[in-house]
């Protein structure tokens, strides 16, 4: 987490949201206290509900307790790409006995990571990342929920995959940031786009144009935090309360109305999760 500017400040609420992507483990939750603290606090910003996200089995195994502790929580479970070399048959066990809890609304994040293999020590390869994803794809579509995608430098054989594979009913690419010719066949394929605070920072102009074709109904918020905070507090911690920088930074470059895209977000990921008004699964 970063830790060399203070927090960014509570924003003003924009309508209700949900953070689509977020790690509670990593902002420093560890237990039913501490994620009533961080969704406290999302809560003076508008965002009524998150879905915490899983990178490694510990995490998993967190995300699922984190859920039922509270009601504004959800999970999704699954193995990072870059972490694909520990889908061994027990973690494979536990993530197919963890996706059957009710408040496991996704499979993820799964996907490629073309950028660390041979940069970071362990990270998984490239061939261990495909059977990997390849295990997911077929996961998600036998459990009957949405698959979430993570995408670094890997557009294209990502595409290819999950069309070889049969992508299930519902994907979601999190924290979309290839440029529009990546996002307009995605769009066309039917899957949902969800930003993140990249796509507040100056110097992400093609990132900008994708944020502009990406229909109403496929389009999600999130905040990956506690990674990408959104300009103008890059560097600093980041925490689902700050959705909304990020929802005005969308609602500019689209041209529109920030509770429109609050509003139209929020009901895409009800829809995209299968999660009810009230939060409950």
């Amino acid at each position: 987490m970063a830790q060399d500017r203070p927090a960014p400040p509570i924003p003003e609420p924009v309508g209700e949201l949900i953070d689509a992507h977020t790690h509670l483990d990593a902002c420093g939750a560890h237990d039913q206290a501490s994620v009533k603290e961080i969704l406290d606090r999302a809560g003076q910003a508008g965002v009524t509900r998150v879905v915490t996200i899983a990178d490694d089995l510990a995490a998993a195994q967190f995300a699922v307790r984190a859920a039922n502790w509270d009601e504004r929580v959800y999970a999704a479970v699954a193995l990072h790409p870059t972490r694909a070399n520990a889908l061994d048959d027990a973690a494979k066990l536990e993530l197919e006995r963890l996706v059957q809890d009710p408040r496991v609304v996704a499979v993820g994040e799964t996907g490629l990571d073309w950028y660390w293999p041979g940069k970071l020590e362990g990270c998984a390869t490239r061939e261990e990342q495909l059977d990997g994803f390849a295990w997911h794809i077929d996961l998600a579509k036998r459990v009957g929920k949405p698959l979430m995608i993570h995408n670094r430098e890997a557009d294209q054989v990502l595409l290819d995959v999950l069309k070889a594979e049969g992508a299930p009913e519902t994907v979601i690419f999190h924290c979309f940031s290839s440029g529009p010719l990546v996002a307009r066949q995605c769009v066309d394929a039917g899957y949902a786009l969800s930003f993140s605070g990249t796509v507040s920072f100056k110097n992400a102009k093609a990132l900008h144009e994708s944020a502009r074709l990406v229909p109403d109904a496929q389009l999600l918020v999130e905040t990956d935090a506690p990674f990408l905070t959104p300009h103008p507090y890059r560097g600093a911690p980041n925490e689902p309360y700050c959705v909304p920088y990020t929802v005005r930074a969308l609602a500019a470059l689209r041209e529109q109305d920030p509770a429109v895209v609050a509003r139209n977000a929020c009901e895409n990921a009800e829809r995209v999760y299968r999660i009810g008004s009230k939060g409950v699964s």
